[in-house]
């Protein structure tokens, strides 16, 4: 992958064409990239409005270098845990061809994480065959135990486990919200499948994120994410395990285009601390671990242009 730095040697026309690329965080007088490991579409019959016009005007306006999209259409369950009618339902692996199109598009922005449906449906052979065949695109494999009701160690999650531990990648999981998506239970699955990284989405959403970020440090291959987590449990992960355990991720269009700066009432976005509060409270070595070099590394992502 290529980093890019800009400088005052380069002309005024590579330097615009460099900032149309790249995510640009200004880290004391120096740019870096950011990349976003937790974006989405889709989701309607689940209450949300996110399609792939939103993600690209999102990560433009606010200078997302790249971003890991999972489709919201693959959800089995409201927001009640009850099991959506057949007429709301999606099949994962349509959801996920509509993810890879979008991947397809924009190569170098955006990535495939396939959202499945455990409760309904299961590992088939047509979802191995398109992950199979595109695995240039896609990086993880995503549970959400809250809107499928299964919970990460159940034996119909176990095969898209061992899906991704057969093709090298990693397990994206919701976690809070309902005892199925308790933090715990994807600890025990990263117990389970050593080799398999997995990424804590939201640390336990609705909690303290204690219990999460206690168990950070009890499988070396589970990772926490940012979403919706406040700075100052980023500051103590990075504290108590180093840089290299969490990383960078928004839930955006969640909130509309402007998830990065305020929600629909204007209030300000959690993540404006991560552009610009956090990076005066940690080295810049830790910063560009948290912002994309974890990323980077966790999903293998190898050339973004």
């Amino acid at each position: 992958m290529k980093i890019f730095k800009v400088n005052d040697t380069m002309s005024s026309t590579v330097r615009k064409n460099i900032f149309r690329k790249i995510l640009i965080v200004d880290w004391k007088g120096e740019k870096y990239m950011i990349i976003d490991t937790h974006l989405h579409i889709g989701g309607e019959a689940v209450g949300f409005e996110m399609n792939e016009q939103m993600v690209v005007e999102a990560m433009e306006k606010y200078q997302i270098a790249y971003g890991l999209v999972s489709n919201a259409d693959a959800a089995e369950m409201t927001h009640q845990q009850v099991l959506l009618p057949d007429s709301m339902q999606n099949t994962q692996e349509d959801c996920l061809k509509r993810v890879l199109h979008f991947a397809k598009k924009y190569p170098n922005k955006i990535g495939a994480c396939v959202w499945v449906k455990p409760y309904l449906q299961g590992v088939t052979k047509e979802l191995e065959q398109l992950i199979a065949d595109n695995l240039d695109l896609i990086y993880a494999i995503k549970l959400h135990p809250f809107h499928s009701n299964v919970a990460p160690t159940d034996e119909r999650v176990l095969p898209y486990l061992s899906l991704a531990e057969k093709y090298g990648l990693a397990v994206v999981s919701h976690t809070g919200g309902c005892e199925a998506a308790s933090p715990k239970h994807l600890y025990e699955a990263a117990k389970l499948f050593p080799k398999v990284p997995f990424v804590m989405v939201h640390m336990g959403l609705g909690t303290d994120n204690r219990e999460a970020v206690d168990l950070l440090g009890k499988a070396d291959n589970l990772y926490g994410d940012t979403t919706w987590v406040p700075m100052a449990t980023t500051i103590e992960v990075i504290r108590r395990y180093g840089s290299e355990r969490m990383l960078f991720g928004s839930d955006a269009p969640i909130d509309g285009v402007d998830t990065y700066f305020c929600n629909p009432k204007g209030e300000r976005s959690i993540y404006q601390d991560y552009f610009h509060v956090l990076k005066d409270k940690m080295s810049k070595e830790a910063y560009e671990n948290l912002m994309y070099k974890n990323a980077m590394r966790i999903f293998k992502i190898k050339e973004l242009f």
